[in-house]
């Protein structure tokens, strides 16, 4: 209790700070805005695993037959012509399970971030930020689908660094950033490796975005130095009005041992289409793979890694602004028998959820 009104302490010593900073005569005032976001859930897993806890490569909605949160969060954003800054603090399950290798303190803070324009088109930006990979985060109003998919789950949600970025136009953004890495706040002990990232975007329309992010660097301590090298490529195309898709692919590679020229490899492809009959009524189905035969990223103990596809289709509704109820079915399908029911080895894997997330 005394680290959360700690947190909440400087959060208001920061939006003083922000409301006090006076603007140039040359220059627009600069705006102070708050926001909110929090989504309860319920899940059922057919394994009905006794510790109610889905299988571990979930971070998100991933406690069983049990009534919960899974984010809440209150945030402060400061927008001026050269400065703009951001702090968020949270709770819930994606905290708790997705910054569990955290410092206690650390695990409340969802974004905490400054940012200067050096340059027409030029932004330094530092602190703890959204990641710069991939397309969905743990704000689930913003996503398609109700769950995050295997390729968010297993690949950074947010990064702690210094990012530059550069955007020429409307069209094209630049970025490379400089990072404590692979999803840290606290660097890891031991650790000296510099970590990079880079993200080119280009938006051809306003119906077409596509995106190409990777990673560089070491995220293990530097006396079992394993350099990861990773990529990922995705693409959001507005067909029509109401039908949207998704595709993409993340590519990793990484050392087996310490000097090792030999590399594992893991890949994850996804589809996601969207349909929007109303404003309020929408349904989303997903297809995914996760192909990680020599287990970095999820390990099985199995002799064919974390082999698996899997499948969702979830409807949402809206019934007024600000509010939605969704709905979604979710099965796996995968190789070896990576999943436990009681004291028995499956291949599969099958959950329910429904979530209500309301927003200011």
């Amino acid at each position: 209790m005394k680290k959360i009104l700690l947190l909440a302490a400087g959060l208001a010593a920061a939006i003083t700070l922000f409301a006090q900073t006076e603007p140039t005569a040359e220059k627009e005032k600069g705006k102070l805005t708050f926001s909110g976001y929090a989504e309860a859930y319920y899940s059922y897993d057919m394994h009905q695993p006794s510790n109610h806890t889905k299988p571990g490569f979930l971070y998100n909605f991933n406690r069983h037959n049990e009534l919960n949160l899974n984010l809440a969060m209150l945030k402060a954003s400061y927008n001026a012509d050269r400065v703009h800054g951001n702090i968020a603090l949270m709770t819930g399950t994606y905290a708790q399970y997705n910054l569990a290798a955290e410092p206690s303190i650390w695990q409340y803070v969802y974004e905490a971030n400054v940012g200067v324009r050096v340059g027409k088109n030029v932004w330094i930006d530092a602190g703890i930020m959204p990641a710069h990979i991939g397309f969905e985060s743990a704000i689930g109003k913003d996503c398609p689908t109700l769950t995050r998919s295997l390729l968010a789950e297993n690949s950074p949600y947010f990064e702690t660094g210094a990012k530059v970025t550069w955007t020429p136009n409307e069209k094209w953004s630049f970025a490379a950033l400089y990072l404590n890495g692979w999803q840290r706040i606290k660097r890891v002990d031991g650790n000296q490796t510099p970590n990079f990232g880079t993200q080119i975007s280009f938006k051809p329309t306003d119906k077409i975005l596509l995106n190409w992010s990777t990673y560089v660097g070491n995220d293990l301590p530097d006396t079992v130095r394993r350099m990861r090298y990773f990529n990922n490529l995705y693409g959001t195309f507005g067909i029509t009005d109401k039908f949207s898709v998704i595709a993409g692919v993340d590519y990793g590679l990484q050392q087996k041992e310490k000097g090792s020229s030999e590399l594992s490899k893991w890949y994850t492809p996804i589809v996601i289409a969207r349909y929007a009959f109303t404003d309020k009524f929408a349904v989303a189905g997903r297809v995914e793979h996760f192909n990680d035969k020599d287990g970095v990223v999820i390990s099985t103990g199995t002799s064919q890694g974390f082999q698996t596809t899997g499948y969702s289709l979830n409807l949402d509704f809206s019934p007024v602004n600000n509010v939605m109820f969704r709905v979604e079915g979710r099965m796996f399908d995968g190789k070896d028998k990576p999943f436990i029911k009681s004291t028995e080895l499956k291949n599969t894997n099958t959950a329910l959820t429904a979530s209500l997330a309301v927003w200011f």
